[in-house]
């Protein structure tokens, strides 16, 4: 009989404490670096007049306050928002589908944003700002759905438990990427229709937080939140999954429910942050996996680290996308693909000697 002592034991005490230090860490350096030339000491001054509890009221000119909290502040939040939500939704789909080179774009949600970014910005609306977050959801969100209604319409049913489930897990995955490639090719065909649109395309496919503010910290926030929510909440029955779905539907676990649940929620926030950001590569698979590697393989530790170091990671990152090439500046998208390419080879090369994630 299969239990839950197979499971790693898991303690995500030490490794949270030096990703949120790191997270700490890469907020100063975000809030520090830029052409302002704002000294660090100033920095750690405006982030000490905003811990609560504390009566503490900095003397900093104006225009200083209003780089930090204007202009540098909803970057750096925004950033850590996407990251974290970019790495713990690449953790989610690597649980679920027993697969290590599982991303957050898995099941089109990519194909989706981009194709849905791309219809607004070719039809020249004049509230592009405003609407192209939206639309880009919108598509992202679209594309799962027809992936998971194509991949239900191929094993007779989401709920139906096929063996081990790979015919489930293979059915959805290849759902994907059929969705995906049928989206990217409408999305072609309006590119080559529409050439002086496409530097626009072009750029927010490559991902970038040039135009980061509060405004759209306040729309991506409540899904960012109740999508980890339900993450974290569901990071044991992800470890139980580990052992194989038989094995936890012998301890009552109803996979394709759990399955189910992941998904949504993981697509929902990955839809989200791209809506704002673009389609950033990578960092579903390059911080879990580091993770994993300096800790622990449980999720109870990979999913809770994998948020707050994918945070710490993609502010460091975009810091890198707008310094390195001064006062230009390069989509972040190229930054995290110079790191996660190697990476991916890396994960891809020691995949023979793993069992399963």
């Amino acid at each position: 009989m299969t239990t839950l002592t197979v499971l790693p034991r898991a303690n995500a005490t030490r490794p949270m404490l030096v990703a949120a230090a790191a997270l700490v860490g890469a907020m100063v350096v975000g809030m520090s670096v830029g052409p302002a030339g704002i000294p660090l000491a100033t920095v750690l001054e405006a982030f000490a007049g905003h811990i609560p509890l504390i009566n503490y009221h900095p003397y900093i000119s104006t225009i200083d306050w209003d780089v930090l909290w204007q202009i540098r502040a909803p970057r750096v939040v925004l950033g850590g928002l996407v990251g974290a939500m970019l790495a713990g939704g690449g953790a989610a789909y690597q649980g679920v589908f027993r697969n290590p080179l599982a991303d957050p774009y898995l099941l089109g949600v990519a194909a989706g944003a981009g194709l849905g970014a791309t219809i607004i910005i070719v039809a020249g609306s004049a509230n592009l700002s405003q609407l192209l977050p939206f639309t880009a959801f919108a598509g992202a969100v679209l594309a799962v759905v027809m992936t998971y209604l194509v991949g239900a319409s191929s094993t007779g049913g989401l709920t139906r438990r096929s063996g081990s489930g790979t015919m489930t897990n293979t059915s959805i995955v290849l759902a994907g990427v059929a969705v995906a490639a049928l989206f990217t090719a409408v999305q072609t065909y309006l590119q080559q229709q529409h050439s002086p649109e496409l530097q626009n395309v072009y750029a927010w496919i490559l991902g970038s937080l040039t135009v980061a503010s509060w405004s759209q910290v306040r729309l991506i926030l409540p899904y960012v939140i109740v999508s980890a929510a339900v993450l974290v909440a569901h990071r044991r029955l992800l470890d139980v999954l580990r052992v194989g779905e038989d094995e936890a539907g012998a301890l009552g676990i109803n996979t394709a429910r759990v399955r189910l649940i992941v998904v949504a929620a993981a697509t929902v926030g990955t839809a989200a942050v791209v809506s704002v950001s673009g389609l950033i590569g990578f960092v579903g698979i390059i911080v879990p996996h580091t993770v994993r590697l300096v800790s622990n393989a449980s999720y109870r530790v990979v999913l809770p680290v994998s948020m707050v170091g994918g945070a710490a990671f993609l502010i460091l990152a975009d810091v890198v996308a707008r310094t390195v090439e001064s006062p230009a500046e390069i989509p972040i998208g190229v930054v995290t693909a110079f790191v996660g390419a190697p990476f991916f080879l890396f994960v891809l090369r020691s995949r023979r000697a793993q069992s399963g994630v």
